[in-house]
């Protein structure tokens, strides 16, 4: 322990403590392992076949980039491994401030990547005489910084305030990462303030943008039922991966978080489990759904392929 301005213990360290006594633990980051190849390799795939084509340099696919970049970026599985696979549970108290900041950061900017669709898709269907006017890619570009800078600040400001904190008894965190909410409740003096940003958090990454969607959505609803049904069918149907991707990552989040808010706690293992698999599952998921739901883009990857498959090879 050491001590700042003669009141507050702060740690040199933290244990991360993982599973309690799980089977096959080793297995399941294993497991996960995989996972994170298999994301980097398809949102990389996503990223390159759009930077080639500049036929897919539109603001639809701007914000697929853009959720491509996130889902590829997400810190905590890479950290995860590295903690439980080659067993470096200890991890330093400015590390694990770090891993705090980037994990949360990029787990809610996936949220926000599915806001950003979610835009896309309601200027492209209620507004279709004015799609190119009003969702240009120079305001597609600003709304992106914009939420890069919402993140930024909504993300600092828990971890400047963690360091008000005293450890005086226990530093094993019992996540399987420096998770915000299990790392507060260590503390030995009054961690009030951190709680609300925690709240607060979960507010504007998981409940706004849901909330958000919802209401792009019933907009959309409403002005499909003044089309045919043969439009109104085409135009549903470019929303129905982004629904899909909605569904895969908001369901788990909002089962664990109505759960604690109904007075059920819930064993340190399923919520590991189930906080793992949010971050790691939607990622890996969201370009292949993307990549078989939209023919643009498929089209683009086979003409690549056959490109490379008709052009001579000289040895």
């Amino acid at each position: 322990m050491t001590l700042l301005n003669d009141t507050i213990a702060q740690p040199v360290g933290f244990f991360i403590a993982g599973f309690t006594d799980l089977p096959y633990e080793i297995s399941f980051w294993g497991f996960l392992a995989v996972i994170y190849c298999l994301t980097i390799l398809s949102n990389g795939l996503i990223m390159i076949i759009i930077w080639l084509e500049e036929s897919l340099h539109t603001p639809k696919y701007y914000a697929v980039f853009h959720m491509a970049v996130i889902d590829a970026s997400c810190t905590v599985i890479p950290k995860a491994i590295d903690t439980f696979l080659l067993n470096h549970k200890f991890i330093k108290y400015e590390i694990c401030m770090c891993s705090l900041f980037f994990v949360h950061f990029f787990v809610g900017m996936q949220s926000f990547s599915l806001v950003l669709l979610a835009y896309d898709r309601l200027i492209a269907i209620c507004f279709p005489l004015h799609q190119h006017t009003i969702n240009t890619p120079t305001r597609m570009f600003l709304i992106v910084i914009i939420l890069w800078v919402i993140m930024g600040v909504l993300v600092t400001i828990p971890v400047i305030l963690i360091g008000n904190l005293s450890y005086c008894n226990s530093v094993v965190v019992k996540s399987y990462f420096c998770d915000h909410g299990p790392l507060i409740y260590l503390a030995c003096n009054d961690y009030s303030l951190n709680a609300e940003m925690g709240n607060l958090y979960v507010m504007v990454v998981i409940l706004g943008p849901l909330c958000f969607i919802i209401f792009t959505y019933m907009c959309i609803f409403r002005a499909l039922t003044k089309l045919s049904s043969s439009d109104s069918q085409k135009a549903f149907k470019t929303c129905t991966s982004h629904l899909i991707l909605v569904g895969i990552y908001y369901t788990p989040l909002l089962l664990t978080y109505f759960t604690v808010m109904a007075g059920y706690s819930i064993s340190t293992n399923a919520r590991i489990l189930n906080s793992s698999l949010s971050v790691s599952i939607p990622p890996m998921l969201n370009p292949i759904i993307y990549t078989l739901k939209t023919e643009e883009i498929m089209e683009k990857i086979r003409k690549h392929y056959l490109r490379r498959k008709l052009t001579p090879s000289y040895k």
